[in-house]
C-alpha cells in the first residue's frame, strides 16, 4: 500500500487528535487561508486543504520540505517510471551493492547491515538518475523516508538506537500516494517561523512549536542526512553531524521568541496547540514556555478560547507523562 502522509513516527504528531483539531477549528474560525507555520508531519494541512483555497505549509527540517513537495507540490510524475525504479531498487541483488555511506556508518545500529547497504545504494541511485524532474525526485526521496523508518532499530527517533538485540532486515521499499487538488495555492517553504510570519497575511495561522529542548534537527539526523545527501563526518555513538539548524523554541528564550511570532501575526485568528508536559520529570521534556506565558501573550492579540481533550502524548523514551491532555487556543485576533 502506498504511504500516506501520516504513516510515519514522529515525536508530537497531531494525527489522533487531527479531527478534533480541524473540528475545532471549523466551528470557531472562518476564513479561506490556512497558515500550518511548524508543519511537522503536515497532518493539520492535510485536515485543513480541503476547505480552504489557500495554504502555507512550513518547517525548518530540510526532509519535511522534500516530503511536502513530494505529497503537495502539484506538477507532473511519471507514475509508471517510479514503479520501475521501485521494482528495480528492491529486486537489485545485495551481492551486486557495494558498501557505501549508510552501510558505513548506520549497519548493524540504526539498520541492519543489509538493509542499510539497500538504502544507501537508493538514495544513490536516485541523486545520480538525470531522467528525475524534480517532483519525482522529491517522490522517491520522500518514499525511501518512509520506508526506512518502517525498518529503523529505533523507539520512533533517531537520538539513539537500540543496543543489545539482533537487528532483522526487514527494509521494503515503497512509494509514497502523492495529493491531487483543484484550484489550491499552495505555498511550500523551509523558514524560521519568525520570518515567516512577518511576510504573510493569512485568514488562520496554526502553531504547534516543539516547546521544549529537544532539538528536532537533532532528533532526525539520519532523515536529514540522507534527505541532504551530503554525507557530512559523523560523532558520537548516535552517529550524528555537527549541529545545525537549532531551534529557539528549544532554548531558554522560547518565551520571548514565542511573543515575537504573535505580535508579528497579520492574521483573523491564531490556533496554538499546546501539551502539558510542563509536568514532566524528564527536564528534556519540561516545556519552555508556561501556560500561563501562552495564555497572557495571546490575550494581548485578541479574544482567547480554550478547548481541552485527554490524548497520550507520543513520547519514545521513558517519562511518564499521568493525566496528560492537550489544549488548545483558539485566539479571534482584535476581537
Amino acid at each position: 500500500m502506498p504511504y500516506q502522509i501520516w504513516n510515519r513516527r514522529y515525536t508530537g504528531s497531531k494525527y489522533k487528535l487531527s479531527n478534533w483539531i480541524s473540528g475545532l477549528i471549523h466551528d470557531n474560525c472562518v476564513g479561506n487561508s490556512f497558515c500550518d507555520l511548524f508543519a511537522g508531519t503536515a497532518i493539520m494541512s492535510k485536515k485543513m486543504i480541503d476547505s480552504i483555497d489557500e495554504i502555507y505549509i512550513n518547517d525548518f527540517l530540510y526532509s519535511n520540505e522534500i516530503i511536502y513537495k513530494a505529497f503537495f507540490e502539484q506538477s507532473d510524475y511519471d507514475l509508471k517510471k517510479l514503479e520501475f525504479l521501485k521494482n528495480a531498487f528492491i529486486e537489485t541483488p545485495l551481492s551486486q551493492i557495494s558498501e557505501n555511506y549508510v552501510s558505513k556508518n548506520f549497519g548493524n545500529k540504526f539498520f541492519s547491515y543489509n538493509d542499510s547497504l539497500r538504502i544507501g545504494y537508493i538514495r544513490e541511485k536516485i541523486e545520480n538518475d538525470k531522467t528525475l524532474n524534480e517532483k519525482e525526485k522529491n517522490i522517491l526521496i520522500a518514499s525511501l523516508l518512509y520506508s526506512l523508518d518502517k525498518a529503523a532499530n529505533t523507539v520512533g527517533h533517531y537520538d539513539a538506537y537500540i543496543k543489545g538485540k539482533q537487528i532483522n532486515d526487514t527494509f521494503t521499499f515503497e512509494l509514497i500516494e502523492p495529493y491531487v487538488f483543484k484550484n489550491k495555492k499552495i505555498h511550500i517553504s523551509r523558514l524560521d517561523a519568525n520570518e515567516l510570519a512577518k511576510s504573510i497575511s493569512c485568514d488562520i495561522v496554526y502553531i504547534d512549536p516543539p516547546y521544549n529542548s529537544r532539538q528536532y534537527s537533532r532528533f532526525y539526523h539520519i532523515l536529514e542526512n540522507i534527505a541532504k545527501w551530503k554525507k557530512p563526518e559523523l560523532f558520537g555513538t548516535a552517529c550524528k553531524p555537527k549541529a545545525e539548524n537549532m531551534s529557539e523554541y528549544c532554548r531558554s528564550s522560547a518565551t520571548r521568541t514565542f511573543e515575537e511570532l504573535i505580535s508579528s501575526l497579520n492574521c483573523k485568528y491564531i490556533v496554538v496547540s499546546y501539551n502539558n508536559t510542563y509536568n514532566s520529570k524528564s527536564s528534556s521534556s519540561k516545556n519552555k514556555i508556561a501556560l500561563e506565558d501562552i495564555k497572557h501573550i495571546l490575550e494581548n492579540k485578541g479574544t482567547v478560547s480554550v478547548f481541552e481533550k485527554e490524548h497520550q502524548y507520543f513520547n519514545a523514551g521513558k517519562t511518564e507523562l499521568p493525566n496528560h491532555k492537550e489544549l488548545v487556543f483558539i485566539t479571534k485576533v482584535g476581537g
